[in-house]
Parts: structure tokens; sequence; C-alpha cells
């Protein structure tokens, strides 16, 4: 297989902005060395070498990719196909090349391995819980992904070079900016990030009954309920394990989060899941140091108060010397303040 590169350079002379943050990918992934030639289409030379290959190929769009492999050419105009595609190797979501592993899938877990499992990473980085379980488990280990804690979860399973899955549940009521982060990132990382959805219908009943606004009223456990828990158990049903942001500093809720958890609550035919929180000993401040040295990309509203994010009716910016988790469902008692997600 030979692949080409295609980059653009615009009629001012200046690179074209997508072509460089493509290799910027390629080489955050370690696999710009698979590209065995680059090439230049220089707006201002109709005759330059790339430009000759876009009019061939009638392409419009740069960087642009030609793979020739068994006497074919195939041409790819995404940075990300190509990366998932034939970049990759064999992998199942996100991750580097994997080989096929022949054998039985991991032994159902049990309470005693879990203990051996908190006191064997007491103390370890989240770089080497993350290590761990992505050897042990690869695609079949999901990061459940929606703040700030969880790019870093990202970055960590990105530089572990093993495959991984990320998904995130879009209740229908996030922030625009949200939406817009969760791009960014999945761009940034040439990642694919699985979307999931609440029932339509449950959605549909609830707010023929009870409105858009009930849970100013009786507390947000029924919309949370169906808008995440939900499809949450749905996300989770193809994996064996999953990782989450929580951190102890968070809230009263998760002071005693440990490293390693079994969680029965979505386990499924395959048995009980582990669930694997490798920020708990983290701070705030800790979190914000790792993006800011990775300079890994964030939600636009942290820029302006905004610190524990979720659906936009549910959260408000924080005020000076209030808690991180104030600005969520900010109308109920700190002690319910989860939305079902994390529940044991």
């Amino acid at each position: 297989m030979r692949v080409t590169m295609i980059k653009k350079e615009l009629a001012s002379g200046e690179p074209c902005r997508k072509c460089e943050q493509a290799v910027d990918l390629f080489t955050r992934r370690g696999v710009l060395h698979r590209i065995d030639e680059i090439m230049v289409a220089r707006e201002a030379d109709p005759e330059s070498p790339g430009m000759l290959l876009a009019k061939k190929h009638n392409v419009t769009l740069a960087p642009f990719f030609i793979v020739e492999d068994g006497g074919k050419e195939i041409v790819y105009t995404s940075a990300l196909e190509l990366l998932r595609s034939r970049l990759n190797g064999e992998h199942h979501e996100n991750g580097a090349a994997t080989a096929k592993v022949e054998g039985a899938a991991p032994a159902e877990l049990g309470e005693a391995e879990v203990l051996e499992l908190n006191r064997r990473f007491e103390g370890a980085t989240p770089q080497a819980v993350i290590d761990y379980v992505l050897e042990r488990y690869g695609a079949d280990a999901a990061i459940a992904f929606s703040g700030a804690e969880d790019v870093a979860l990202i970055d960590m399973a990105v530089a572990s070079g093993r495959p991984f899955s990320v998904f995130s549940l879009d209740t229908g009521r996030l922030h625009p900016e949200t939406y817009r982060f969760i791009d960014k990132v999945r761009t940034h990382y040439g990642i694919e990030i699985r979307t999931l959805f609440p029932d339509l219908v449950q959605v549909e009943e609830l707010v023929r009954k009870k409105g858009l606004f009930s849970f100013y009223e009786d507390g947000h456990g029924a919309c949370c309920g169906i808008r995440k828990v939900e499809p949450l158990r749905r996300a989770l049903s193809r994996h064996r394990a999953w990782l989450t942001g929580q951190r102890r500093d968070q809230s009263p809720t998760r002071a005693e989060v440990a490293r390693f958890q079994l969680d029965r609550a979505n386990s499924s035919a395959r048995g009980p899941l582990l669930k694997v929180n490798p920020l708990s000993a983290f701070s705030l401040g800790d979190t914000w140091d790792y993006l800011r040295e990775r300079q890994a990309p964030y939600n636009e509203l942290h820029d302006r108060g905004y610190i524990s994010i979720g659906c936009e009716p549910c959260t408000r910016a924080i005020r000076p010397g209030e808690h991180e988790r104030a600005g969520r469902w900010w109308w109920e008692e700190s002690t319910k303040r989860e939305c079902g997600l994390h529940t044991r």
C-alpha cells in the first residue's frame, strides 16, 4: 500500500490550515511515517503536481489522499476516515494497530479481584491505570465522555497507543458550546465518538405529562433517568469496562470513590462491568494543570464561569467562593446532585 497526501498552498503563499491540522493529527497518532509522499497543490500554479492530481480525481477539498493498493487508486478527502480505515491496522473503534488475539474473553470479575486492583494501583498515576485497563480490555473498555476530566482520559488513552472506545450521551438539551466541544475533541484526537440519544417515546411521554421543566418542581430524577441513565445502560451493554472522570473532591457523593469498582447496576449477559475512575485522587487543579500542559481542547463555557457542565436548563455559572458543583441542579440539596449515572 502506498499513501500520497496532497496539501494545498493558498494563492497568498500561506499553508492550508486544515492540511497542517491533518499533519499534526498523524504526528500525534504516530502514523505520519505511513504517508509515503506529500505533494503540494499550489493555487497560484494550476500546473503544480498537486493541482494536476486534484483535477485528475475531480477533488476540490484539501487535504486529500490517494491510496494505491492492489493496483487500484482510492481517494480519501477525510484525514479521519483515512486514519480509521487505513492507518490504524486492525482495531474496533479508536487506538493504534493491534493484532488479533486468540483465546477466551476475560474471566468474570468478582469483588475480591476489584479489591486487589485497588490495592495494587494505590498511588499509581492515572496513566498507569489507563494503560492497564486498555491492555486488558482494548476497545471493550469505553470512556464516558462529557467534560474536562474525560478529555484528560482520552488524551491518556491516545498516549497509551492502545485501542479504546468513547461514547457520549446527547440528552437533547445540551448547550450549543458543548456540541462544538464534542466535535472539537473528535477532530483534535482523530477518534470516533459514539453518540447515544434518549428513547423518543419516553421523552415524548415525560414532556406530555409533566412539561419541559418539571425538574424544577419535583427533582431531576425522572428526566435524567430517561435522558441519561437509560442511554448509558445501552452504551455499556456492548462493553466489559468503562472509564469515568469522577474525582473525590467533586461532591459529597463522590468523596469515597475508588479507583476500581464492580458495576453491577449496568451488568449484562456478559457479566458485571469493571468501572474505573483513574482521576479519583486528582483535584480540580490537577485536572486543569494536565489539560493546559497537553494543550487539550476544552468547553468554551469554562471561560464564562461554568465549571461542572451538564444540560443547559440545569447548569449555571458558579459564583465566587462556591463549590465547582454548585452550578448543577442548584435548587436541590448538595447531597442529591447526581444524575444517576454513578449511583451504585
